[in-house]
């Protein structure tokens, strides 16, 4: 059996995480003697005491900090400076690198839906942290995309303005705002969704619950619809390659 290790999740309000028990599980089942605990933290100022602590080897980033806890790394990586967000961190020789696996986590969840389908053009609902890994993967694969926030100066559009044309405009729609997530289940993204069809795709990066009232919403209109928990999976294994090499 391999030395004790631990890794973490960083975030505000996490009880729900998937990470905890993704990881813990895996380290049971790959016979590794490791731990994973989450760090709640209610603002930034408890960062920097928890990013030195030497008995830890890496953490995932989640919710609000993806953005905010650069300025507290030592170093990141390429694509985590493109994306500009990070969401993995990695402990090297006592220095803080952080990475940015969502990414690939997105992507791969994405490909494996639309395959021969590829929609023009994509709206994003959300301008946080994670929106900045999905605007990175649709470049990639050259979807354009515009994004909706609640206020006029951060997006191209907001909620109170769009409309059957707006919709009509774009076949894709990815909710990156953590509108739905349990325990508010009956909340969803103020959209049109009468404007839906059977021609639109739905990807909602919350995972819990497993349907949100935006997917719900979405299906009964017939469109195609997806959570976020492959992805989650995905950028957690991409995330494990990190810290193992």
């Amino acid at each position: 059996m391999k030395k004790n290790r631990t890794y973490g999740l960083i975030g505000k309000n996490i009880d729900y995480s998937f990470s905890q028990k993704y990881f813990s599980q895996k380290f049971k089942n790959e016979n590794l003697n490791y731990t994973y605990s989450n760090f709640d933290i209610k603002n930034l100022s408890q960062i920097e005491s928890i990013l030195q602590n030497e008995r830890i080897s890496g953490f995932n980033v989640t919710i609000p900090y993806k953005e905010d806890i650069i300025k507290f790394l030592d170093e990141i990586d390429e694509v985590a400076t493109d994306i500009g967000a990070v969401n993995t961190i990695k402990k090297i020789n006592n220095k803080n690198v952080g990475y940015n696996t969502d990414c690939i986590g997105f992507e791969n969840s994405l490909l494996s839906l639309i395959d021969k389908k590829k929609p023009e053009n994509a709206l994003i609902l959300g301008s946080g942290g994670a929106s900045k890994a999905i605007k990175y993967v649709l470049k990639k694969l050259n979807i354009k995309y515009s994004t909706v926030s609640r206020r006029k100066g951060k997006s191209e559009f907001i909620y109170e303005n769009l409309n059957t044309e707006i919709i009509n405009r774009f076949k894709m729609i990815i909710n990156c705002s953590p509108v739905g997530t349990f325990p508010k289940i009956k909340d969803c993204p103020q959209i049109p969704y009468n404007s839906l069809t059977k021609d639109h795709i739905l990807y909602d990066l919350v995972y819990n619950p497993i349907e949100t009232l935006f997917l719900k919403k979405g299906r009964e209109k017939g469109c195609l619809t997806k959570n976020g928990l492959d992805m989650l999976q995905f950028q957690a294994e991409e995330s494990w390659k990190i810290w193992e090499n």
